[in-house]
């Protein structure tokens, strides 16, 4: 168990939303260990609560004016969220509410999101949680999900997750008519990972309508298994591109969906990966931290590129990533441009050597240094 960054509010209620495996239940019996816990996941407790959530009262104690009640993964009874909501309001009680997917929490919880309850999120362990456990060389391959560290197969694990995804998630919520089509999809939208994202390729590669793709990437989003990373065109001079980039949630997830042939090379496998990598940190600890960075990503139409760019009250913030530990004056050129267009923004480049260095008003910062603290660079 590794101490999480995150912590609940002192008061009020609260959803906790995130991809199943990345420790939202363990995370919230820590952090309360008091509290009645009422897990849907057990399927007793979910057809009762099904056929009549009234019944939650069932497992609360008698004496409860302000007591904490935690229940997991909400989603799968959104009728719930009326109880609670009543029980907030005559009870005063206050309720961690766990989900895996926003779809039906969006309707559902509205009125209790409302005021009632704020949003938290979790996210896959930063290497500021794992402390000296981290290894970049093993979240490169394997990822940083608590399960992939648990497991003695972490490869197992990864595409055991990826099954019961398709299975309990997408087929059980009906959220596709045709699981082998979304199971092509979710392979094919692999090869985007840390790319612009191409629907008409993708629905072209998938043998379905390009409609149908945008129905199937906000299913993954919903369930909060991916991520388009808009464009940054903040009053830009150079016309930038307007399509997002994707990413699966972790880099283990991705590497478990991505398909591998004979021809494909460890350099374009390795580099999608370590970018995603960096970005599971900085979004993570932009949420944990508060840190109200707003993140994209910058490309013009004449290629020139920056991977993330972060824009917020504490300024603009622009990251390059680079698996090679050997500079050339090409890898610069990106964040060359950029601080062109915004010669305020704090630039960095992330790569895997071993020295830092200054060139250009750009900080060149080695990876393990990057990830052995990296507020130090967002904060």
């Amino acid at each position: 168990m590794f101490a999480r960054i995150l912590r609940p509010p002192r008061s009020g209620s609260f959803f906790l939303l995130g991809p199943r495996g990345t420790g939202k239940s363990s995370w919230v019996r820590t952090a309360l260990p008091d509290a009645s816990y009422v897990d849907i996941v057990d399927s007793e407790i979910y057809t009762q609560l099904l056929a009549s959530p009234r019944r939650l009262e069932q497992f609360l104690p008698p004496a409860r004016r302000g007591h904490w009640v935690i229940v997991d993964e909400v989603q799968k009874v959104p009728a719930l969220l009326d109880e609670a909501h009543r029980l907030i309001e005559s009870e005063r009680l206050r309720f961690a509410l766990t989900g895996s997917s926003a779809r039906k929490l969006r309707g559902a919880g509205v009125n209790l999101l409302a005021g009632r309850a704020i949003s938290l999120s979790m996210f896959p362990l930063t290497a500021r949680e794992l402390g000296s456990h981290f290894d970049l060389r093993h979240a490169v391959r394997f990822g940083t999900m608590p399960g992939s560290f648990d497991d003695v197969d972490p490869a197992k694990f990864l595409k055991a997750y990826v099954q019961t995804y398709l299975r309990e998630e997408v087929l059980q919520e009906g959220l596709t008519r045709s699981l082998p089509a979304f199971s092509r999809f979710m392979e094919a939208a692999a090869f985007s990972q840390a790319a612009v994202l191409n629907v008409s390729a993708v629905a072209q590669e998938c043998a379905v309508p390009r409609k149908t793709v945008e129905n199937y990437l906000e299913v993954l989003e919903d369930l909060l298994i991916a991520i388009r990373l808009p464009p940054f065109t903040r009053r830009a001079k150079r016309k930038a591109v307007a399509h997002p980039k994707f990413f699966y949630f972790d880099v283990g997830v991705f590497r478990a969906l991505r398909p591998k042939g004979p021809l494909d090379s460890a350099e374009e496998l390795d580099g999608a990966a370590l970018e995603t990598l960096v970005f599971q940190e900085i979004r993570a600890l932009n949420s944990y931290l508060d840190l109200d960075y707003r993140l994209h990503y910058w490309r013009t139409d004449t290629q020139l590129e920056v991977d993330f760019v972060l824009y917020g009250e504490k300024g603009l913030r622009a990251f390059e990533v680079k698996r090679s530990h050997i500079l050339r004056p090409q890898d610069l050129t990106g964040l060359e441009a950029f601080r062109d267009e915004y010669p305020m923004a704090k630039c960095f480049l992330l790569y895997g050597g071993n020295r830092t260095l200054r060139q250009k008003n750009i900080t060149i910062v080695p990876l393990v240094e990057f990830f052995g603290d990296p507020v130090r660079f967002l904060a």
